[in-house]
């Protein structure tokens, strides 16, 4: 009786591990966007100073100003602190998922919504 469970228990554990789904999961990944990703971002790093009627230095209060000038602000958020150019001034550096998330956006195609 022993023999028998024993031998029934592996052909069970072997019949079941040919048993899998060919179909797999898909998982769409998730885009970037200004609205939902980028806009945080700039209103709680990059204000006071790049909001208008608030700051005096270049405005990126706006979807296409941040989008023509993706390339300069990647550069400079990504600059140490103490280095000529780093941004956000007199502040810390931005996390590295924080900056992630403005290389994915560009990488994504700079989508609005």
């Amino acid at each position: 009786m022993r023999k028998l469970s024993v031998v029934l228990f592996l052909s069970v554990a072997v019949v079941l591990s040919f048993c899998t789904s060919s179909k797999k999961a898909q998982i769409a990944p998730v885009k970037m966007t200004y609205v939902a990703n980028v806009q945080p971002i700039i209103s709680g790093n990059c204000s006071p100073c790049h909001i208008p009627t608030q700051g005096n230095k270049t405005p990126y209060n706006t979807y296409q100003a941040v989008k023509t000038d993706i390339d300069e602000i990647l550069t400079r958020i990504q600059k140490n602190p103490g280095e000529r150019g780093f941004m956000p001034f007199k502040h810390a550096k931005l996390s590295d998922s924080t900056i992630l998330v403005l290389t994915n956006w560009k990488k994504d195609g700079l989508l609005e919504k």
